[in-house]
């Protein structure tokens, strides 16, 4: 008698065969993610996010939001040292500034995703006086998603390459610790890809190595339709993966949800809305395992060997 399987990433427990499906513990808080908000000035072709200019899904943090969270880690003595910004673009925050500065003052280190192209002049000024009274805590990934302008607008949109190169070279003229965040979108070798990125930090003058995976970091695709397996118990061991390598085993991601009071803790970067990864209020509450239910968690970082921390 011929079995029917169930839908995928439905159950949390089991897979559409019916095999347990594989769970990942929070080993340590290395790094914690706050989402500023989802509005973007550029509306990508993939942004896993959906961020736009009128997206607000997930509204604007304020200091209010995020303080809290600080202090539950000094008081929770939890192991965590970098403190994570992504959107949208952070810097479309009227806070960003501030926030930043209480989260130095607290004794983290930050990393900031960006497209580098809203510094406006004020903003420098801040950026500039934080960098000096910070030495060495902030670091700009900037997201450069191929190293050919045609490319790059392909996935960003026409015009936004040059204010782009215009926003790194700033940053790395005024001092900051820089990396770059490409795709491996068009299937190109990674060798190729890297060579590419070489050549057009030395023709800029940027001091990174596009070999090394912190100075580049080159992230998968991610299609929530796409034909990808669920990760089961058994996977770890047939894929050759270890478990406290994945995201979630070291990572969470704070965000406030339009319409909502609180903020909330998710799972990752990757799953801000979907409200099976949302974890709870308080870092603690979000200390559980994650079920790993979702395309995401297969394609990016079981398969994929992805991680948006630095």
């Amino acid at each position: 008698m011929e079995v029917t399987e169930r839908p995928k990433f439905k159950d949390p427990k089991l897979t559409a065969k019916g095999e347990k499906r594989a769970t990942v513990e929070l080993k340590n808080l290395h790094t914690l993610w706050f989402n500023t908000g989802t509005r973007c000035n550029l509306t990508c072709e993939n942004c896993y996010i959906e961020s736009s200019p009128d997206n607000d899904r997930l509204v604007y943090l304020e200091v209010s939001d995020v303080e809290p969270y600080l202090n539950e880690i000094k008081q929770s003595n939890l192991p965590t040292k970098e403190i994570g910004f992504t959107g949208g673009e952070p810097f479309l925050n009227p806070k960003m500034a501030d926030i930043l500065s209480t989260t130095l003052e607290h004794g983290f280190s930050v990393l900031v995703l960006t497209n580098a192209m809203r510094f406006k002049p004020r903003l420098q000024q801040r950026l500039i006086a934080l960098n000096k009274a910070f030495p060495n805590k902030i670091t700009m990934r900037i997201s450069i998603d191929h190293h050919s302008q045609a490319l790059h607008e392909e996935e960003r949109g026409s015009g936004s390459w040059q204010p782009m190169i215009e926003g790194m070279q700033w940053l790395a003229e005024s001092g900051f610790q820089i990396d770059v965040a490409g795709r491996t979108r068009w299937g190109e070798n990674e060798d190729d890809l890297r060579q590419g990125y070489e050549k057009l930090f030395a023709d800029l003058a940027i001091p990174l190595n596009a070999w090394d995976e912190q100075h580049l970091v080159l992230f998968p695709e991610m299609d929530e339709s796409a034909p990808v397996p669920e990760i089961t118990t058994e996977c770890w061991g047939i894929l050759g993966v270890n478990p406290d390598a994945m995201m979630c085993a070291s990572s969470r991601m704070v965000v406030k949800h339009k319409g909502d009071q609180e903020t909330s803790v998710m799972a990752c970067t990757l799953l801000a809305y979907d409200q099976q990864f949302n974890l709870g209020k308080t870092l603690a509450e979000a200390s559980q395992a994650v079920p790993l239910n979702h395309p995401h968690c297969a394609k990016f970082c079981v398969l994929g060997g992805g991680s948006c921390s630095a």
